[in-house]
């Protein structure tokens, strides 16, 4: 039979939640990754300015490093992982159990774009003023509605023994 529930229930332990919420957030950073690296592509912004954008947000002297890029996308992945463990914890612990599986789905994409609006409008024109300009809003809101997407799509299959399928 398969399980009407798409989150874990208040009883699964904090290890399991981590552990979804890990994955969730590895789709989640994965999908902001391939979107960028697509509209860069298809546009002249540059993939690697975002990468180097981040690791010079958190580490400005790291910016210009040779390693700017594979250090902004690992710590782009890290931070991806603490927001995903935080969504697998907050939304099913705040939003009552449905049968449906848009609530949830919204309430996470919700949650992406406040961060989002939190992170562009309010600290990025404080700590890092230039990365705003790497790309338009647009397609970084899109980006984290992806990352939504990906994330919700994740807890969505996850069931309470971690298997899509739950035996009655």
């Amino acid at each position: 039979m398969i399980s009407t529930s798409h989150w874990p229930s208040r009883r699964h332990t904090g290890s399991q939640r981590l552990g979804v919420g890990v994955l969730a957030g590895l789709a989640g950073g994965v999908a902001e990754v391939v979107w960028v690296w697509l509209y860069a592509s298809l546009s002249t912004a540059e993939a690697a300015a975002v990468a180097s954008g981040v690791a010079g947000t958190v580490w400005p002297v790291l910016a210009t490093s040779p390693a700017a890029v594979p250090l902004g996308v690992a710590i782009h992945m890290a931070l991806a992982v603490v927001l995903g463990i935080a969504v697998a914890i907050l939304v099913p612990s705040v939003l009552p159990r449905s049968r449906s599986a848009v609530p949830e789905s919204l309430a996470v994409i919700g949650v992406l774009i406040a961060v989002w609006a939190i992170n562009f409008l309010v600290i990025l024109p404080i700590v890092n003023p230039a990365f705003i300009g790497l790309l338009p809003y647009g397609a970084t809101l899109t980006s984290k509605v992806l990352f939504g997407l990906a994330a919700a799509s994740v807890l969505r299959a996850y069931r309470g023994d971690g298997l899509a399928i739950v035996r009655s």
